[in-house]
């Protein structure tokens, strides 16, 4: 089993900075004055959030778990494949969610929607994308399937680091202060974050 181990540990680092791209969705914290069509979209759109934030940390933590234990190549294989499935999920159904949430109550509330729809059906497209590519690793070859670890660990690299300006634009301003005014959006953010060992 030696060799999966160090490479699934850097994959799970570099999923760990993927699952922040979400908790982005969760705001910061200050009050505003009220703006309630504006509230009742942030409402909608945290509510739906939340349990998609907790998928997102479930996948986390099920490939750091993987890293921990002496796994197989066909466990960790199944494991990722499966994480990767899940946070394309999660990342379909919270673009989904803003889009049915309509365009917040905001300068350029459309297009800051539009934009923020497009990066995160973007995103669950690149963890789809990332699900194929760990059905296709070869577990019989030791070597071989360490490689295409490593490979999906650079893609992972890339896919947490290329931000989400879209969702940020999204945030600014009033939008941020509405969202960071409901709670579900405050326990999505508090939801428990995988930390890179």
């Amino acid at each position: 089993m030696e060799g999966t181990n160090p490479v699934n540990k850097k994959l799970a680092a570099a999923l760990s900075g993927g699952a922040v791209l979400v908790l982005a969705l969760s705001g910061c914290t200050s009050s505003s004055k009220g703006n309630d069509k504006l509230d009742a979209w942030a409402k909608q759109v945290c509510d739906a959030v939340q349990p998609q934030a907790k998928k997102i940390g479930a996948a986390s933590a099920a490939i750091q778990k993987q890293t921990s234990d002496n796994s197989t190549p066909d466990a960790v294989r199944k494991t990722d494949a499966q994480a990767f499935q899940d946070m394309s999920d999660a990342y379909k159904a919270i673009g989904d969610a803003v889009q049915k949430a309509g365009a917040p109550d905001v300068d350029n509330g459309a297009k800051k929607q539009t934009d923020a729809v497009k990066e995160l059906d973007d995103i669950a497209a690149s963890y789809a994308a990332l699900k194929k590519q760990v059905d296709g690793l070869d577990v019989k070859d030791q070597a071989k399937f360490a490689d295409g670890l490593k490979d999906i660990a650079t893609s992972l690299d890339k896919l947490s680091s290329s931000g989400n300006d879209a969702l940020k634009t999204l945030e600014a301003g009033d939008v941020g202060k509405s969202m960071a005014k409901q709670s579900s959006c405050k326990s999505a953010s508090t939801a428990p974050s995988p930390a890179a060992s």
